[in-house]
């Protein structure tokens, strides 16, 4: 069973039943990390737009998923946060978030919202050229000429003739919006306060306000994502009130 795991193993961000049937698609090596859901998994057991395998793999020949603007050709490939996802034939199109259980959550969204994806950046490298390769959290980067940290956030535009180009920049500072997407705060998207750096390996820390309730409390920088400056730059997240 290479190709699968047991069911009562995945994991619990995928969000599926774990009784339904003994086995499930294991993810492949790809982008986002081993939490990522397998495409196969999200149309079938979240979506319900195919019934098994077999039809999933005849969806995808067909070229009727598109994520993050290219066309999805394996059924282990596995999707995550901040992706988009797109259904042509059907017209939809779906953000991936996470709700405050920790779990993967499709965001209907229109087809503007469609058009660009937020991404942040883990690190960066100086290539040939003396240009900057950005690594982004999803496992893709992007090279340019133009100056970010580790810890912001971009936006990429989806469009033909465009697709990959820069075009936002939220930066990883006090004063701007964030979402946290892993912990007992997960889902929520307030302001940060305050960047706490650590001595040694421990994690740096982020103080942070949720504006909806009033509450501060503090995270890890590996659980924030950048996602705007004095508001929110995508205005339905889908979290529930």
């Amino acid at each position: 069973m290479g190709h699968h795991l047991k069911r009562v193993g995945s994991p619990k961000s995928w969000g599926i039943s774990r009784k339904a049937e003994k086995f499930v698609t294991k993810t492949s090596p790809g982008p986002h990390n081993k939490n990522a859901l397998p495409i196969v998994v999200w149309a079938r057991d979240l979506m319900g737009i195919v019934r098994n395998m077999k039809e999933a793999k005849h969806v995808l020949r067909e070229r009727q998923i598109i994520v993050n603007g290219r066309p999805v050709r394996h059924a282990d490939m596995g999707i995550g946060i901040f992706d988009i996802v797109s259904i042509p034939k059907s017209g939809k199109h779906y953000r991936i978030l996470r709700d405050k259980k920790g779990r993967h959550i499709s965001v209907p969204i229109d087809e503007e919202a469609a058009s660009s994806r937020l991404v942040k950046i883990t690190n960066k490298t100086i290539v040939k050229g003396g240009k900057t390769q950005l690594n982004l959290r999803d496992g893709s980067n992007v090279i340019t000429d133009r100056q970010f940290k580790s810890g912001d956030s971009i936006v990429l535009s989806l469009k033909e003739g465009e697709k990959d180009q820069i075009i936002e920049h939220f930066p990883f500072q006090a004063g701007n919006m964030a979402m946290i997407i892993g912990g007992k705060h997960s889902g929520v998207v307030g302001r940060i306060t305050e960047r706490i750096p650590v001595p040694g390996s421990l994690p740096n820390r982020v103080v942070f306000k949720d504006e909806q309730n009033g509450e501060t409390f503090e995270t890890i920088e590996e659980y924030v994502v950048m996602v705007g400056r004095e508001s929110p730059a995508i205005d339905r997240w889908g979290i529930e009130e």
